[in-house]
């Protein structure tokens, strides 16, 4: 007669959320291999990483949203799962002695151990477009890109396109997909890739599984409405933050709601009493805390 198998044991994991950068050569590695790199990487800075069961067990990674191939970014969110944990300070270092050039890690942060997934709260995603260095300027000032945004997103009822899709074309508006467009003096703005024009594009556009909007889509559409023939080549994009929409509840369980409903109610609270307008979108690295 076989013995009764032994009890499970349960197995608690942290959830942790990992910010980084992507810059250089590396912006055209594409997203499958860079889960393999952040895969082996992991290994390599000994970040104790669960794994799945069965009889191919892999480690439990998430990313939020994936890249396109050229783009470069300062905002960009993986998930995983670990057995146990160094502080973030630490675990910073160790992930940024394994990088290679064209990858920082900029945050390791602790989750709620019922937090959804990074890629389940995908919303919005901020990127500004410039020219590349050595192309001429399609406008010669920031006042007329300014105006020519003004016609093109706010004076317009609709913006429709067609999109092709795997199987057939697809007509959508922009319109309301498009959250924020404007002309943005890149003065300020400092990037790993060098040197930037004094003016370029901004974009907040949806982001998400459902009413996913690339910034190289409205690009496009927007300097065929200018008049400008459209060579990808010659802009780049880059993507700053992606966000979460602030009244999505990011945990799950009855009561982890509730607990969190309590906290995005003090958070609002301690904006009014600033004087300021509370975010229709959080950052998703806002949702964890850095671990002491």
């Amino acid at each position: 007669m076989a013995a009764a198998p032994h009890p499970s044991k349960e197995v608690f994991v942290l959830n942790i959320r990992i910010k980084f950068q992507k810059y250089g050569v590396m912006k055209f590695i594409g997203h499958l291999d860079m889960m393999r790199y952040f895969q082996k990487a992991i290994r390599r800075a000994g970040i104790d990483i669960a794994y799945s069961g069965g009889y191919s067990p892999h480690q439990i990674m998430s990313f939020a949203a994936p890249l396109g191939v050229g783009v470069t970014s300062d905002g960009e969110y993986f998930d995983i799962e670990v057995n146990s944990s160094r502080s973030s300070l630490k675990s910073l270092d160790a992930l940024n002695q394994v990088m290679v050039e064209g990858v920082s890690i900029l945050e390791y942060r602790r989750l709620p151990d019922t937090a959804r997934s990074s890629m389940s709260l995908v919303a919005a995603a901020d990127y500004i477009v410039y020219v590349k260095p050595g192309y001429a300027p399609d406008v010669h000032s920031l006042q007329e890109l300014s105006q020519q945004v003004q016609q093109y997103y706010e004076m317009q009822p609709e913006i429709l396109i067609t999109k092709q899709t795997k199987k057939s074309q697809l007509e959508m508006n922009l319109k309301g997909l498009i959250y924020e467009m404007k002309g943005l003096n890149l003065k300020d703005f400092t990037l790993k890739d060098g040197p930037l024009p004094e003016y370029g594009l901004f974009l907040k556009v949806s982001t998400g599984s459902s009413d996913n909007v690339k910034p190289e889509l409205v690009l496009e559409d927007f300097c065929k409405f200018c008049g400008i023939t459209y060579n990808p080549l010659k802009y780049q994009v880059h993507r700053l933050e992606v966000y979460a929409k602030s009244e999505e509840i990011p945990v799950k369980g009855e009561q982890e709601r509730k607990d969190y409903q309590k906290q995005l109610k003090q958070l609002k609270n301690s904006f009014t009493t600033q004087g300021k307008i509370f975010p229709e979108f959080l950052p998703l690295g806002q949702l964890g805390e850095d671990i002491p």
